[in-house]
């Protein structure tokens, strides 16, 4: 079991679209239909799914952080077809409400995945599909090999996850989740998030340590002489000597069945 609650980092939900950021969701989506975005953080990929659902769609961004939902109204409330509440995925409370359930990079911050999924087939109506897209952290590929202070603080990253209970490689771990959850027609997609230097996306681990990396400090993981020096040295690295990082990612759908309720 976790000894400790993630917060993810606006900075990096806020850059995010459904377009480039969830796009196995936004092939399966279609005007009207109905959809939950449970773990929506600031709500940027939940209101592209709100423009393509469009007028006669309803959507519904959740997520436990009310700080993150905040910034979602502020940004999002404007649309009419869009609601966001407080909710935590491993205690959802609709039930065959919903064409699509979605969970973007949630399930690796949650201590019960297999629960969270339950709950998600429990909102989705008989029929409707899930849809649900997370990381392999310990798949992480950095050309030409990072320096030695990051590769250390990475290390730590990993084992501190390890000791709350979130799994390294949560988008191989879904397939058996899907089926475990009575899902059918299961199938996986890859979506490998890409970035080259100078690209916005490849400065994510900057934010990290900045962020998380703090959590680590106080859980013992490493000391904040180590993770300042691992800050610098990604830093210079992400500006002057990356050619890609690939963030490994899979994307994983299937169908409740009818009789599925």
């Amino acid at each position: 079991m976790g000894t400790q609650t993630h917060r993810s980092d606006s900075r990096v939900l806020s850059r995010r679209t459904l377009e480039r950021d969830h796009r196995r969701l936004k092939a399966v989506l279609a005007p009207g239909m109905c959809v939950l975005d449970a773990g929506c953080g600031t709500g940027a990929i939940t209101a592209g799914i709100a423009r393509k659902v469009g007028p006669a769609g309803e959507v519904v961004g959740l997520d436990r952080d009310e700080s993150l939902l905040a910034e979602a109204c502020e940004s999002y409330g404007y649309l009419e077809n869009l609601s966001f509440r407080v909710e935590d995925i491993q205690s959802l409370s609709y039930e065959n409400h919903f064409d699509v359930v979605t969970a973007a990079r949630v399930l690796q911050w949650v201590n019960d995945p297999e629960l969270a999924m339950r709950q998600m087939c429990k909102a989705v109506k008989p029929g409707g599909r899930i849809v649900v897209l997370d990381y392999n952290h310990a798949d992480l590929k950095l050309e030409p090999e990072p320096p030695a202070e990051f590769a250390a603080f990475y290390d730590s990253f990993l084992r501190w996850r390890d000791a709350n209970g979130w799994r390294n490689r949560m988008g191989d771990n879904l397939p058996q989740m899907f089926a475990s959850a009575g899902l059918s027609e299961v199938q996986v997609h890859v979506e490998d998030e890409l970035s080259e230097r100078g690209d916005e996306a490849s400065s994510i681990w900057c934010h990290v340590m900045d962020t998380t990396g703090m959590q680590m400090v106080e859980a013992g993981f490493l000391n904040g002489a180590e993770l300042q020096t691992a800050i610098n040295a990604y830093g210079s690295y992400v500006k002057h000597d990356l050619n890609q990082q690939t963030l490994v990612l899979r994307a994983v759908e299937g169908w409740k069945s009818i009789s599925q309720i």
